[in-house]
């Protein structure tokens, strides 16, 4: 049955979301150098890595024999030539228009438009703004992240945002980003969930530079804190009417033993750390909090992740997709900022989740917005099969599926689905 119209303004934002590097291929930054070293070793390492320490740890029961051939190859783990949405950027967004969308979320990669340090690229300067005239003739909204986990080979070599004094090369790639497209530009992200980049790169180690140090992990963490603030000042400074956010991964955190008050005070200190200590800390520099939710994990009393019994998708993850609900309501109780959810959705290759997925959560931002939260917009992860990092391309995410031996498009019964409720919700 059609969803109610009531909740959503006129202006909300509804739309997808990518990254640079996880579409438009032939990108050359530190991460497409640390995929070509560690592919096959990756490969090797698959079946450890995505089921049993997956399992373990993260509590992700992923199905082995569904991924076997793919993660079990080392070209899996090349991002290479993407899904040539750098070459076919008019094509995708004339599927966002064909699917009512009227915002589109992208990250500007640094090692185009810096490749060398002081050396601007002129042809990919003007790559963007041509990128953006067409969302703009279309009447798309873009949503634009600085910082999506990846930088020049050069900013890495100098230790990136493990050294604070490094932050001033970020701020003049954010000072060249406004001072060129900034008059066309209403949302502005400087950077994409730091919380889960410290982690996952310096605590755990499974991303570039694969540190394991508690000590560097939290340093970079606390100069993430500070690249955000210097990010917001110099952005303002140079267009006062962009709207600085944050995209950060927000996780549903419910204690898997709720009469057990260890489980409790664990589930707390979880939430606290994950969701809250870095916004704590930049809330004054927040004009839109950008929400990304996936799941919601049940803590044990030891810290452990325990789920129920219940779908899971092609990554492994529990999901519960009206979890989002309580999200926004305790980001909203926290911050009084207007919330945007900057990525919201689910791997799911044959398309047997999606739709049921979309409905309950548009489902839960009703609830959320008659609650009285300023909900703003639904940007869902993510238009086109892309490169999901450590995982490699098979997981799918994408509304539109992708060929990536001819490139072809095929947008899937859920998008199409989703496209028609957006149409009764405008």
């Amino acid at each position: 049955m059609p969803m109610a119209k009531q909740g959503f303004p006129e202006d909300f934002l509804w739309g997808a979301s990518t990254a640079a590097h996880q579409v438009d291929g032939g990108t050359h930054n530190q991460w497409s150098e640390w995929e070509r070293a560690n592919a096959e070793r990756l490969a090797a390492g698959a079946y450890t890595r995505l089921r049993v320490v997956a399992k373990k740890y993260m509590g992700w029961d992923i199905t082995w024999d569904d991924i076997a051939s793919a993660a079990a190859a080392p070209e899996n783990y090349i991002s290479g030539k993407g899904v040539a949405h750098y070459e076919r950027y008019k094509e995708d967004f004339k599927i966002l228009q064909q699917l009512n969308m009227n915002a589109f979320r992208f990250s500007i990669e640094w090692s185009r438009i810096e490749p060398e340090e002081g050396v601007w690229d002129k042809k990919e300067l003007e790559h963007y703004r041509q990128y953006l005239a067409e969302l703009k003739r279309l009447g798309i909204e873009p949503v634009v992240t600085l910082w999506h986990w990846t930088v020049p080979t050069w900013f890495a070599g100098k230790g990136g945002f493990e050294r604070r004094r490094n932050l001033r090369y970020f701020n003049r790639f954010v000072a060249k980003v406004a001072t060129e497209f900034g008059d066309g530009l209403r949302y502005v992200i400087p950077l994409n969930e730091p919380n889960v980049y410290a982690y996952t790169s310096y605590l755990i180690g499974q991303w570039p530079p694969e540190r394991h140090n508690v000590v560097l992990g939290l340093r970079v963490y606390r100069n993430l804190v500070v690249a955000h603030r210097q990010a917001y000042k110099v952005l303002k400074e140079i267009c006062p009417n962009i709207q600085v956010g944050i995209a950060t991964a927000l996780g549903d955190m419910q204690p898997a033993q709720p009469h057990n008050i260890l489980s409790r005070l664990m589930t707390v200190t979880i939430a606290y750390m994950q969701n809250w200590w870095y916004l704590n800390r930049i809330r004054k520099q927040l004009d839109f909090l950008g929400v990304n939710y996936y799941m919601t994990s049940y803590i044990t009393w030891r810290g452990t992740m325990h789920y129920p019994q219940g779908p899971k998708s092609d990554a492994g993850w529990y999901m519960e997709p009206q979890g989002i609900r309580r999200v926004l309501e305790a980001a909203w109780g926290r911050y009084r900022k207007p919330l945007i959810v900057t990525e919201n959705g689910l791997a799911d290759a044959a398309d047997k989740h999606r739709q049921w997925w979309l409905e309950q959560t548009l489902e839960a931002l009703q609830l959320a917005r008659a609650h009285g939260v300023d909900v703003r917009g639904y940007l869902h992860w993510s238009l086109l099969d892309n490169f999901e990092w450590s995982f490699g391309w098979w997981p799918k995410f994408g509304l539109v599926a992708v060929d990536r031996t001819t490139m072809k498009r095929t947008t899937r019964p859920s998008a199409r689905w989703f496209a028609k409720q957006i149409k009764l919700l405008r």
